[in-house]
C-alpha cells in the first residue's frame, strides 16, 4: 500500500460519547491493490498492534482507522460499508477530506467534499500544527 497525500490533523470534539478528552483526526489518501474486505483486515490489524482495545462504543481509543471511500465503488458487506455509511455526517471527516481532495465525490448522494461540508452545521474541528 501507498500513501499519498495527508491532510492536516485536526482536533475535534467528542460526538455521541461526550464527556471524553477530544480527538485527533486526519485524512489520508492511499493506493492499494487490496479487496476492501483485505484492507479491512489489514487496518483492523494495524489497530491492534498499535493498542487499540474495543471496550467502549464510541469511547476513548488510541487509534481509529476508516475506510471512508475506495475510488467510486459502494461495498456493502456484514463488515464493511463504502462509502462509511456517516462520512457526509461527520465534519471531523469531511474537513481533512476537503483538504486534500475537495472534489472528490461520494459514490451514492453525487457530492463533492466540499459540498457535504458546506451543508454541515455545528461540531467543532480546529486545524492543529501538530506535523506527522
Amino acid at each position: 500500500m501507498h500513501v499519498g497525500k495527508r491532510s492536516s490533523v485536526y482536533e475535534t470534539e467528542p460526538q455521541e460519547l461526550r464527556n471524553q478528552a477530544w480527538f485527533l483526526n486526519l485524512v489520508a489518501q492511499s493506493e492499494t491493490t487490496l479487496f476492501p474486505v483485505q484492507l479491512l483486515h489489514l487496518v483492523k490489524r494495524i489497530e491492534r498492534e498499535l493498542g487499540r482495545k474495543r471496550t467502549v462504543a464510541k469511547g476513548p481509543r488510541t487509534i481509529d482507522i476508516d475506510i471512508l471511500l475506495f475510488g467510486r465503488f459502494v461495498v456493502q458487506t456484514a463488515q464493511l460499508e463504502v462509502p462509511h455509511p456517516r462520512m457526509h455526517l461527520r465534519r471531523f471527516v469531511l474537513a481533512p477530506l476537503a483538504e486534500i481532495a475537495p472534489e472528490v465525490r461520494h459514490p451514492v448522494l453525487r457530492k463533492t467534499a466540499r459540498e457535504l461540508l458546506a451543508g454541515l452545521s455545528g461540531q467543532e474541528v480546529s486545524r492543529t500544527d501538530i506535523k506527522l
